[in-house]
């Protein structure tokens, strides 16, 4: 008999509340991350393609919604979308892919902190953070990702840049906001992207993989924040990962509003805030990487993941407390190391 999957939870940041998430799909994501990929390898690759998550996200993300439930507001609050937010009319949002693209007022309803030195979330999302130091009491062991493999064998100047640092993961779920901002200012030093794959980041299909996040398909921008104007806290690589049902990440980067959206380029300088890219729709994941001593992280969100009452799939698979962070973007996550 198969064993019913247990529930993920996580902490509210607003609230400090334990909430328990609803995993979309998720009998059918336990299904082909366990007995599919160790007993049908090909259709398990053939799910996790690019061709089929393309598909999957035509059927889920743009058929209009029905006469009935075309442009309802229930139906968007029920996702816990706050229709005040949002800059497009509820009647004009009659796709699930307008919905999951839809734009806000970021500037009114995501303060962001004055301090200059602060670090910003780069998304609607809950995160954890840790440290690839072994002396440190946040070192992960690689689960979620091979730091090497993360950023590209072609790419190995990066390893001895952020040997020892730390890093910070934010899982982006369906009904979350989709664009991305920059969290720190600075200039870009180099942007490129990696090609792989499609995996899930369902919490039980992550942790039932060896480091999935290295295998999926992503962006790595690597800036610059010792520059005038900038965050100062040294080079910070921010890598953007497709997931089951993602057609694409686009970069858009904004500084007023969505107007007038750039592509990123080496050279090019990104105020901390702004918007940098849009996820083309599913569920994704950032990750942010310091150089070692550089960032210290936000005390209620280190509190929070070693928490012992809240029954998350993480802890469950390293044996220890490791509990995410519900957080809005541009709020403060991180501040630099006096």
């Amino acid at each position: 008999m198969t064993t019913a999957p247990s529930p993920h939870q996580y902490i509210d940041r607003e609230t400090a509340h334990v909430a328990t998430e609803h995993l979309i799909a998720d009998p059918l994501i336990n299904c082909l991350y366990s007995s599919t990929r160790e007993n049908a390898p090909l259709l398990f690759r053939a799910a996790t393609s690019r061709r089929m998550s393309a598909i999957l996200g035509y059927l889920n993300f743009d058929m209009p919604f029905s006469r009935r439930d075309s442009g309802d507001a229930s139906r968007m609050k029920a996702m816990g979308i706050d229709l005040a937010e949002c800059l497009d009319r509820p009647q004009d949002l009659n796709t699930a892919r307008k919905l999951f693209e839809r734009k806000i007022r970021y500037w009114q309803c995501r303060p962001m902190p004055t301090a200059t030195d602060r670090i910003v979330s780069p998304a609607d999302a809950r995160m954890i953070v840790g440290s690839f130091d072994r002396h440190d009491a946040l070192f992960l062991k690689e689960k979620f990702f091979s730091f090497d493999e993360l950023i590209g064998e072609d790419n190995a100047q990066w390893t001895a840049t952020f040997a020892g640092g730390d890093f910070a993961i934010f899982r982006l779920t369906p009904d979350k906001y989709h664009y991305n901002h920059v969290p720190v200012s600075g200039r870009v030093k180099q942007v490129y992207t990696i090609d792989g794959r499609c995996h899930s980041c369902n919490p039980g299909a992550v942790v039932s993989m060896v480091t999935p996040f290295s295998k999926n398909r992503r962006v790595v921008t690597v800036i610059d924040t010792d520059v005038p104007g900038g965050t100062g806290i040294g080079l910070v690589a921010m890598i953007e990962i497709v997931a089951m049902m993602i057609g694409d990440i686009v970069q858009c980067y904004s500084t007023r509003a969505y107007d007038d959206p750039l592509d990123l380029a080496p050279g090019m300088f990104v105020e901390r805030g702004c918007p940098k890219s849009l996820y083309r729709p599913g569920s994704s994941v950032d990750v942010l990487i310091f150089q070692k001593g550089r960032v210290v992280f936000s005390a209620d969100i280190l509190a929070n993941m070693r928490r012992r009452d809240v029954s998350s799939r993480y802890t469950l698979h390293f044996r220890s407390p490791l509990v995410e962070t519900d957080v809005k973007v541009r709020t403060e996550i991180g501040r630099k190391v006096d």
